[in-house]
Parts: structure tokens; C-alpha cells; sequence
């Protein structure tokens, strides 16, 4: 069982805690691993329809704990750091390659490594008392876990060099005014899984085929060949047919889904 992750289904949505409430959930070498495991749980139980990706107690992610931590040059070569940054880096892959849409429910700091898991989410619900902060700078070292990759392509180029060159924070209205988070919600755990729910009442693989084909690396013609090939999927699914039929006879649709 893990210990610094809670991991919970209901009603298709997954709902992932960072479980470290004394350090800000701030993580350590074994919540990565456990992290790693239960997102690959979540990608591969086909009763589970959208992600959740929170702190405990209201929180997020503060990112890596200093006091759990070696003294790196002092007691890890460079070939064990670069394993052990690859797993953290590898959190971020997984929440990227998931075709599940993942929402990031940030109720408090989100700092290093954590902005960066909640940049790697799908959609972002911030809380009044949260804020993003990549921050790598502050202690002289660079976004190693995709932040100077992710934040350009989510709010351009130039604010997102503002904000990792000088490591300030991203305030709550400051993300939603960005685009960068949809909500700015008093409770905003409630708000995500409740957004992940409104997820739940739309044809699933159209929603996950819709999210894939969001990829800024590649080009138009590689959309297009895709799109065929998605589309497809799509015609030919029995909730695309449910949901013609649903919209013709002015009902809401009805899907015959077994959810974890």
C-alpha cells in the first residue's frame, strides 16, 4: 500500500492525492515512486474515465522535500541523479501521454517539481490561497522536470520567461487571467471532480481522442493524417451512435459504461 499517495475511484473519476500534509506534501523518493504506479493504474483501469490530481488537505504540491534529500554532488554520481530526476521528469510524461483528460485541483503551493505536475494536467482549478512558482532559480538550479518546456507553450513565450528567469509567483487570478487555469474556485478539489464529472457525461473516446490530437509539436498534416484515423474510432463508436440518437429524440444520452 502506498504511503505518501492516496489513490481513489469513484464513479470513473480518479481521484490522486499527494498525501504529505506536514511538509505541504512536498515529496520525497518514495512518493515519486508511488506516483509513477498509480498513474499507471489510472491509465490502464478502463473503468476509469478522468484524473484528479491533488494535495492533502487542501493543498498541492510544494515540491521536493530538502529535508528528505542527499547532498547530491556529495553522495550520488551523475548517472544516479539522472535516474532518480528521470522518475520525477517521468511523472510528468505519464500525466502528458494519458489520453484520460487530468485536471489539477491546486488549493495551495505548487512549487518546483509540483508546478510543473500541475502544468502537465490537462486543466488547471486554482484556490484563493494558491500559487504556481517554478522557483528552480531561487536556488540555482533550472526547471528540471519540464517547466521551461510547458509554461512557454501555455501562456507564450515572453510571460513565461517573466516568470521563470525571476522564480515570482503566479497568483490564482493572475493563472485564470493567463488562461492558464479555468477556474479560480473557494474549494477547488470540489470543483475539479466536478468538473471531472461534467467530463463523464460526453462520449468517452471523443473526449480522449480529442485531448491527444492537442499537440503542439506536430504539424498540420500530421493532424490531419491523425484526425482521420480518430474520427474513425469515433463514427463507428456505440456512444457516438447514443449520442445522435439522444440529440434527435431531445433526451439526455445514456451510456452503457462499467466505472470504477
Amino acid at each position: 500500500m502506498p504511503e505518501d499517495i492516496r489513490y481513489e475511484t469513484s464513479g470513473g473519476v480518479a481521484t490522486i492525492t499527494i498525501d504529505r500534509p506536514e511538509v505541504h506534501n512536498a515529496f520525497r523518493r518514495e512518493t515519486i515512486l508511488e506516483l509513477n504506479e498509480v498513474l499507471r493504474e489510472a491509465a490502464s483501469d478502463a473503468g476509469v474515465y478522468s484524473i484528479v490530481l491533488t494535495g492533502a488537505e487542501g493543498g498541492f504540491c510544494a515540491g521536493a522535500d530538502i529535508t528528505e534529500m542527499p547532498d547530491w554532488s556529495e553522495e550520488m554520481t551523475e548517472e544516479e541523479y539522472a535516474g532518480y530526476l528521470w522518475a520525477v521528469q517521468n511523472v510528468v510524461r505519464q500525466l502528458r501521454a494519458i489520453e484520460k483528460p487530468s485536471i489539477a485541483a491546486v488549493g495551495g503551493p505548487a512549487v518546483g517539481a509540483g508546478c510543473d505536475f500541475a502544468l502537465a494536467c490537462d486543466l488547471r482549478v486554482v484556490g484563493p490561497d494558491s500559487f504556481l512558482r517554478e522557483g528552480f532559480v531561487r536556488v540555482g538550479l533550472v526547471p528540471g522536470d519540464g517547466g521551461s518546456w510547458l509554461l512557454p507553450r501555455l501562456i507564450g513565450e515572453a510571460k513565461a520567461k517573466e516568470y521563470l528567469l525571476t522564480g515570482k509567483d503566479i497568483t490564482p487570478r493572475d493563472a485564470v487571467d493567463l488562461g492558464l487555469a479555468v477556474e479560480l474556485a473557494d474549494d477547488p478539489i470540489e470543483q475539479a471532480i466536478e468538473l471531472a464529472h461534467d467530463l463523464l457525461e460526453l462520449p468517452a473516446l471523443a473526449v480522449r481522442r480529442t485531448n491527444a490530437l492537442v499537440d503542439s509539436e506536430q504539424s498540420f498534416e500530421e493532424y490531419c493524417e491523425r484526425a482521420i484515423a480518430y474520427q474513425w474510432e469515433c463514427v463507428t463508436d456505440p456512444e457516438h451512435a447514443e449520442a445522435i440518437a439522444a440529440f434527435g429524440e431531445k433526451r439526455e444520452p445514456e451510456y452503457d459504461r462499467d466505472y470504477s
